[in-house]
């Protein structure tokens, strides 16, 4: 697509493009718009930096008709007070020809001057998941009325601990509405909530090279499990010359902590780590020391990683083969930047072999294979996740009971028997010593 003007858009929204200066449309404007347009559900998989921000925009404004109600028609939801105020000053350079009233909402500020604003009423709101839940909770704040949800950088939301406020919001909603997502990376949980609370989406990867780069060498290892990984990378960052500056994926905070630890017995202060786990200043302090060279490794999650942009990695490892082929582009991008050679190394294991197979296949290329080294000790302890998952026996059942003789058909006989009635009747006539004065009623009539 050339140019907007092949969009259709309305004279407003064009003059407003225009007078932004934006001439053509991005790959993701292009192929999202007559997505979000035609009214389907949609997931776009891009980048920071592609567009995806006016690539929801524009087809939503164009079909948003004025009204004077009070409750919002269009909800975007972003995962920081930062991403607000600028998802709201974009949609003011749309709106600026238009009759269209847009409200931002996030924490940390007063939320009695956001009540008030939502009071006078707004058509589009921006707002982080918390602030959002709290309004909708104390009354505030009423979503009877939206007709399209808008998620953006949904991976960070999930990554930070939102999926709780998320899903509560999704119960809140509207059943008959258009939900609209864009993220820059896939992890298994996004890919969770899009099968509870999507219909039949339509899925747009825009950004992400199908074709490998063609400066960095790609190489791969079989390796065993988890803890066999650890050795091998530990014997190959043992090369300080080769692996100056190296940055290791991970497919979850926890395996990264896992790794974190297992490498700071052998590189102390040589190895950071980054995840939303980490409180700021730590992450700040990792991402300081590999910069200046204090720490020549950063371990790291998909998530955390994907807005730093480091100069001269010579090395990206991929410590777990990604679920999502498209992460491992975004991966090994991370090195062989400005045109420099950059070199990649994945690690798989057995179950990790059909994820190592898609990426291939996204790339048309097979990723040579290296021998195992043999002086890399293969382990056989295995993490939680890669035990075996069965039924394991309870050791305070009594295993005797296991065994169904013939007790087993007595208590079957037993079951059969019909109901004799009290005590003093299955007894018959039986002379009782009376020690009240009902025994000695009941004895009378024995008698009789």
């Amino acid at each position: 697509m050339s140019s907007f003007e092949e969009l259709n858009l309305s004279k407003q929204l064009q003059s407003a493009i225009d007078e932004l200066g934006f001439i053509s449309p991005t790959p993701i404007q292009a192929e999202a718009y007559p997505v979000i347009l035609s009214g389907r559900d949609i997931v776009g998989i891009a980048q920071t930096g592609t567009g995806k921000t006016f690539a929801y925009l524009l087809p939503l404004l164009r079909d948003l008709k004025f009204s004077k109600e009070i409750p919002p028609r269009i909800l975007i939801l972003v995962p920081t007070r930062e991403l607000v105020i600028q998802a709201v000053e974009q949609i003011g350079s749309l709106v600026k020809y238009l009759n269209v009233r847009v409200l931002g909402v996030f924490g940390g500020v007063n939320i009695n001057t956001q009540k008030q604003n939502i009071a006078l009423g707004t058509d589009i709101l921006v707002a982080t998941p918390g602030r959002l839940y709290d309004l909708v909770v104390n009354g505030s704040l009423q979503l009877k009325a939206i007709k399209k949800l808008v998620i953006d950088e949904v991976d960070i939301m999930l990554d930070e601990g939102f999926r709780f406020q998320l899903t509560n919001i999704f119960d809140l909603l509207p059943a008959r509405r258009q939900n609209i997502m864009f993220s820059a990376t896939m992890t298994e949980e996004i890919d969770e909530l899009i099968d509870d609370f999507f219909v039949a989406p339509v899925r747009i990867s825009i950004a992400v090279s199908g074709t490998r780069l063609e400066n960095i060498a790609q190489k791969c290892y079989p390796v065993q499990n988890f803890n066999t990984k650890i050795n091998l990378l530990k014997y190959l960052l043992a090369d300080k010359d080769e692996f100056r500056k190296v940055l290791v994926f991970v497919a979850s905070k926890s395996n990264a902590d896992r790794l974190f630890e297992a490498m700071e017995e052998s590189l102390g202060t040589a190895c950071g780590i980054i995840h939303s786990n980490k409180t700021q200043n730590f992450r700040m302090k990792s991402i300081q020391h590999f910069e200046k060279g204090r720490a020549r490794v950063l371990i790291a999650t998909d998530v955390m990683a994907r807005g730093l942009d480091f100069e001269k990695i010579t090395h990206v490892i991929n410590f777990d083969t990604p679920k999502f082929p498209e992460n491992y582009m975004h991966r090994i991008g991370r090195t062989g930047r400005a045109e420099e050679p950059g070199k990649s190394i994945l690690f798989y294991t057995p179950k990790e072999d059909a994820a190592k197979e898609a990426i291939e296949t996204l790339m048309v290329y097979t990723i040579p294979v290296l021998e195992f080294p043999e002086e890399v000790e293969i382990s056989k302890e295995l993490i939680p996740e890669e035990k075996p998952k069965g039924v394991m026996p309870n050791p305070h059942r009594n295993q005797k009971l296991e065994v169904k003789g013939a007790s087993f058909h007595e208590k079957k006989l037993k079951n059969t028997k019909t109901n004799q009635g009290g005590s003093y009747l299955r007894k018959g006539k039986v002379y009782k010593k009376p020690q009240t004065r009902g025994d000695k009623i009941a004895n009378q009539r024995r008698g009789k």
